[in-house]
């Protein structure tokens, strides 16, 4: 049984708002545990970022988009904790 995740298990954003729908597996088919930022064709588009890299990505990313400082640091800080990273 597959597990349905509200959030990229690479960077935390929330999968409904990716635009291209996810990820995509090496078959083509979607992702349900990453988005089209991180994963396509099955592989991690930076397959060597640390976690705490992709924190500092995502919190200039927010940066970009008008997201103030502090609610950018709270929501990269579970980044950690996500699936990709507990290898």
């Amino acid at each position: 049984m597959s597990h349905t995740y509200r959030n990229c298990q690479s960077c935390g954003m929330p999968l409904k708002r990716d635009a291209h729908g996810g990820g995509t597996e090496a078959d083509g088919s979607h992702s349900t545990k990453y988005c089209s930022h991180c994963y396509q064709d099955g592989r991690f588009v930076l397959p060597d970022i640390t976690a705490e890299q992709m924190q500092s990505r995502v919190r200039a990313k927010m940066a970009d988009m008008g997201v103030p400082n502090f609610i950018g640091g709270l929501f990269t800080r579970g980044i950690p904790k996500l699936e990709r990273w507990q290898a």
